[in-house]
């Protein structure tokens, strides 16, 4: 089940603006876009995607994705991040 992936993921971008930001930068190794998105706020991401050879996996709710990556309210997209190192700011340890 796709969802399953992204439950057990140990790296993902949740969100519009972090999973467009994860496959522009390249760090997205599959994206998730719920059915129920708005198609205007999913387009950058579909573009991205598709521009950069990423698997796209659609999932039918925006609550569905929320709950599978748990979160209380729905998610347009998320994407399972590539294994390594923190390549972006988003992704850098907080704290000392």
């Amino acid at each position: 089940m796709p969802l399953e992936r992204i439950r057990a993921a140990r790296r993902r971008a949740v969100g519009t603006k972090q999973t467009l930001k994860a496959a522009v930068r390249g760090l997205a190794a599959e994206v998730f876009v719920a059915r129920d998105a708005e198609e205007h706020v999913v387009r950058g991401v579909i573009q991205a995607c598709r521009d950069r050879g990423i698997t796209i996996t659609y999932v039918d709710t925006m609550a569905e994705l929320g709950r599978a990556c748990g979160i209380k309210v729905g998610a347009a997209s998320a994407a399972i991040l590539k294994e390594g190192g923190a390549e972006h700011a988003d992704d850098q340890p907080v704290g000392p």
